[in-house]
């Protein structure tokens, strides 16, 4: 909006700004299906970045938001960077781009792309909330506090625990000593709540109980006697 302001001579809400001019804005923003046409989420994400990619010049704006959340982690991933890429190396383009994304390791592009610089909101944490500046900060930010965010909204406090046991895991080793997945493990503690029980505890005891007369060999009855003549067939 600032640079659409400043283009048309309008005022703009700063103290001072130094903006070239632009030939065209593009966004991918949102996130919405087009149901009618056949198209998920993430197709409609694919289009409207191919449209971007294959229209804009080097006098272009271009804000990108999450590119490559619609489908796996690592697809999602592997085309953020790629596109990420094209943008800084394609000569035709080389345009201005805003590239939001928590997908951290997009910012270790940085170090291989001399144009890329990354910046981020500045948070303070406090016991074991956080509080939003609304400040950006140069650098990359070392997590996403996306757990501190969904207790914010109301999630439920034992869904928050387990997500921050799930976060742990993942931030260890995938698979634990026993070549058992971490992400699935629980506490010792937690898995005896979960476990469940199928006799209650008396009942339990009282079917282990050592009953010597439930334990004698069972007889059965005696059919037919040796001496009595069987029918002959």
């Amino acid at each position: 909006m600032i640079c659409i302001l400043a283009q048309m001579g309008s005022y703009v809400p700063v103290k001072e700004a130094e903006m070239g001019t632009v030939d065209r804005i593009f966004t991918r923003i949102g996130a919405m299906d087009f149901l009618s046409m056949g198209q998920s989420t993430f197709m409609v994400e694919m289009l409207e970045t191919a449209k971007i990619l294959n229209n804009a010049t080097e006098k272009s704006l271009i804000l990108l938001d999450e590119v490559g959340r619609g489908t796996s982690t690592f697809d999602g991933l592997s085309i953020a960077w790629a596109v990420a890429e094209y943008l800084h190396e394609k000569e035709e383009i080389k345009a201005k781009t805003l590239f939001a994304t928590h997908y951290h390791e997009l910012t270790e592009l940085a170090l291989t792309l001399n144009r890329i610089k990354n910046y981020h909101v500045s948070v303070k944490e406090w016991k074991d909330d956080i509080i939003f500046l609304r400040k950006i900060v140069s650098g990359p930010s070392n997590q996403s506090y996306g757990i501190h965010v969904a207790k914010l909204a109301g999630i439920p406090r034992s869904v928050v625990d387990r997500a921050k046991e799930i976060l742990f895991n993942l931030e260890k080793q995938e698979l634990d000593d026993s070549g058992l997945p971490r992400l699935a493990y629980r506490s010792s503690k937690e898995r005896d709540k979960a476990q469940f029980l199928l006799f209650k505890e008396d009942r339990k005891q009282e079917l282990l109980k050592d009953n010597k007369e439930e334990r004698r060999p069972l007889k059965l009855p005696c059919l037919c006697r040796q001496d009595q003549n069987l029918p002959k067939i």
